[in-house]
């Protein structure tokens, strides 16, 4: 067990031989390389995590230098094809996107005109028209959620639509396709 210990000490004394002596040759190395300082820091922690694995083949003395150039140089090429890969896909997902996702600038208007109309309405109604367009909720789930009968929330919902296209001057979208918008934090007192 002695020799094991022994032998766990002296490879440690042994790396930390080589860390010291040429840590800041690998890390001028990766710098000179690499455009920004923490891709550098990431090959120099990259290169030595190599040399620790492999310490019974690094060369001693000054033949250590080149055989750590030579690992930071193999991780930067590593890492380049790494990036060239992610800009590759980003670029692919960038132009399927484009394709696949529709300009929602109009929507965006729409949805702003009716967000502005219902903070006009009475809190009561605000709150039935946000369950219904923005949760896709139908008469007794909204119901549910307020607690009182189906009965009650059908025509309120039906005046809080009519009084929503009076403001807008049309009908807005159907159920569960508006974005949520916070509601406040105080609500203001119901006027109808």
């Amino acid at each position: 067990m002695r020799d094991f210990a022994d032998a766990a000490a002296a490879r440690e004394d042994d790396f930390r031989g080589l860390y010291a002596a040429h840590f800041d040759a690998v890390l001028g190395f990766a710098l000179r390389r690499t455009s920004r300082p923490e891709d550098a820091a990431d090959v120099t922690a990259d290169t030595f995590l190599v040399a620790w694995r492999r310490l019974g083949h690094v060369p001693t003395g000054q033949a250590a230098r080149p055989w750590l150039y030579g690992v930071a140089r193999r991780i930067l090429a590593n890492q380049r094809r790494g990036e060239g890969r992610r800009a590759a896909l980003g670029e692919r997902l960038r132009l399927q996107l484009a394709h696949a996702v529709n300009d929602l600038a109009d929507e965006v208007v729409h949805r702003a005109d009716v967000t502005a109309a219902m903070r006009r309405l009475s809190a009561r109604d605000e709150e039935v028209l946000q369950l219904h367009l923005w949760e896709g909720l139908e008469a007794r789930e909204i119901a549910e959620v307020l607690g009182i009968p189906a009965s009650v929330v059908r025509p309120r919902l039906s005046r809080a639509r009519s009084r929503l296209r009076d403001l807008l001057g049309n009908d807005p979208s159907r159920a569960g396709h508006l974005l949520a918008e916070p509601v406040a934090t105080t609500r203001r007192e119901q006027t109808r």
